[in-house]
């Protein structure tokens, strides 16, 4: 009985130091503080190991919830996804932060990255479209980055991102403009003369001072002869001609330059001079 008993706690020892063994092997991180689990997570990101960036910002959040270390990895977590190709949870860790903290002096780029997600998404909507039906193609992502960079000039007019969120509205909106174009054109092709009509009325009245005004004209034109609406389309015909003399059609734009959003190891909170 003896024995038994000596074999049973020799057992139970053996048990509980191999699962300490196996519990400090299996998450090396255990044993630091803030500030190294910070600079570790810090240095997977810079070197492209998303991960494992991902894995130690969120240690530290749950470990030391509270703080500027904290602070700084909810914003760094949500770059980190971006970088990952993970735009959904980038998009609700910036969320997260700005919830949190709404008058962060660094707030403004929470708003861009969630824009520039977004963007990303949506600058190839129009390569991705289906020749045969383009009613098929979804323009949401593109009016999601659009609604984003509003969000972020509105609220910070001074921001530094500011200016490139314009330019970006401005190619978006210009794109938004050409969805419909393009949906036109199928309405034509199917003889749904009035919904093509409708849809050119749409962009000449929503997205003026863009390149697709003239085309807009145009199939306007042609939908009010086949619905044998002529005053309507010698109307039509003079304001585009009026417009074409004026200078008043603007041509394409090439696209913003890409963006890295070059993310800097001490840029946001300056946990470099503590």
């Amino acid at each position: 009985m003896i024995r038994i008993r000596s074999t049973l706690v020799c057992a139970l020892a053996f048990t509980l130091t191999a699962c300490g063994w196996l519990q400090s092997h299996k998450d090396p991180t255990r044993a630091w503080n803030v500030t190294k689990l910070y600079s570790e997570a810090a240095a997977e990101l810079a070197a492209g190991n998303y991960a494992r960036a991902i894995e130690y910002y969120e240690k530290l959040e749950a470990r030391y919830p509270f703080g500027r270390y904290a602070m700084q990895s909810q914003l760094d977590v949500a770059y980190a996804h971006y970088k990952a190709g993970e735009p959904e949870s980038a998009i609700a860790a910036a969320d997260r932060f700005v919830k949190l903290y709404p008058r962060h002096p660094y707030v403004d780029y929470a708003y861009y990255l969630k824009g520039i997600v977004n963007y990303n998404r949506s600058v190839g909507f129009l390569d991705r479209y289906i020749p045969t039906d383009p009613s098929q193609r979804d323009p949401g992502s593109a009016l999601d980055a659009f609604q984003d960079f509003a969000e972020l000039v509105r609220l910070f007019p001074d921001s530094k991102y500011a200016p490139d969120a314009h330019q970006r509205m401005l190619f978006l909106r210009n794109n938004l403009a050409k969805n419909e174009i393009h949906v036109a054109r199928y309405y034509m092709k199917r003889q749904a003369y009035v919904a093509a009509a409708n849809r050119c009325q749409h962009v000449i009245e929503h997205y003026q001072r863009t390149s697709a005004v003239e085309d807009a004209l145009e199939i306007l034109i042609a939908a009010y002869k086949h619905l044998g609406k002529d005053k309507l389309a010698a109307d039509a015909e003079r304001v585009l001609t009026l417009n074409r003399r004026a200078g008043r059609l603007l041509d394409d734009k090439p696209p913003p330059a890409e963006v890295s959003l070059g993310r800097k190891l001490w840029d946001y909170i300056g946990l470099d001079t503590n």
